[in-house]
């Protein structure tokens, strides 16, 4: 553990607060893209496989219950709730994010670490992480019109992954840590995908005006 994975668990720590306090101050999920949040949730299903079989700190098994437990639970508000389902933004989330599932299950099969259950699991995590946010982006481009907890939340998910790649970039150097290729190229893509929205949303928040992505 250092500075930059403490501070990039917390962000994407922070990320999941804000989208929670949006939805249950404003009784509202516009603007949030349902498909991108059950990706999420098998992103976290098969990443943390290992929660009861393997033990490696109280902290770890913490974050890890708290990220399927946030992720399940905002699922669950979008779909089933009788307020905040109404809000959902239907005919603008129209990304067929199942097209990104298969994909990416068959490129862990070809590359992965060890072919094993836990390790090709892991990384079709990783993989589908890499491109989980596209549906939300193309869902915040449509609608144009951004509120600030969505547009903070947006923001904060970025930002983490960001610091994780600072954060292998620190343990390379200082740490004598090998390069893993699979996480260091899928963390690359999923914040390079986040830099227009990035660009935009540091324009406005400079200019103190509402977010806005181009059409």
């Amino acid at each position: 553990m250092n500075l930059f994975r403490f501070a990039g668990d917390m962000t994407h720590l922070l990320s999941i607060i804000v989208l929670l306090l949006k939805i249950r101050t404003t009784k509202s999920c516009a603007g949030i893209s349902l498909k991108t949040q059950e990706l999420y949730v098998i992103i976290f299903l098969t990443r943390y496989l290992d929660l009861f079989m393997r033990y490696i700190s109280l902290y770890n098994t913490i974050m890890k219950l708290v990220f399927i437990g946030t992720s399940i639970g905002i699922v669950w508000y979008m779909r089933y709730h009788k307020v905040v389902k109404q809000t959902y933004s239907k005919n603008e989330d129209t990304f067929r994010h199942y097209y990104l599932i298969l994909p990416c299950f068959v490129l862990a099969l070809l590359i992965h670490r060890a072919f094993n259950v836990n390790e090709v699991l892991w990384t079709f995590s990783l993989y589908l992480e890499a491109v989980a946010i596209l549906p939300q982006l193309v869902l915040l481009q449509r609608s144009r019109n951004i509120d600030n907890l969505t547009g903070n939340y947006i923001f904060l998910l970025g930002a983490y992954r960001a610091l994780y790649l600072v954060n292998w970039v620190y343990r390379f150097f200082l740490e004598n840590r090998l390069v893993r290729w699979i996480p260091w190229v899928s963390g690359f893509i999923q914040t390079a995908l986040y830099a227009d929205f990035f660009y935009y949303y540091l324009k406005s928040w400079k200019n103190q005006e509402r977010l806005q992505l181009p059409a």
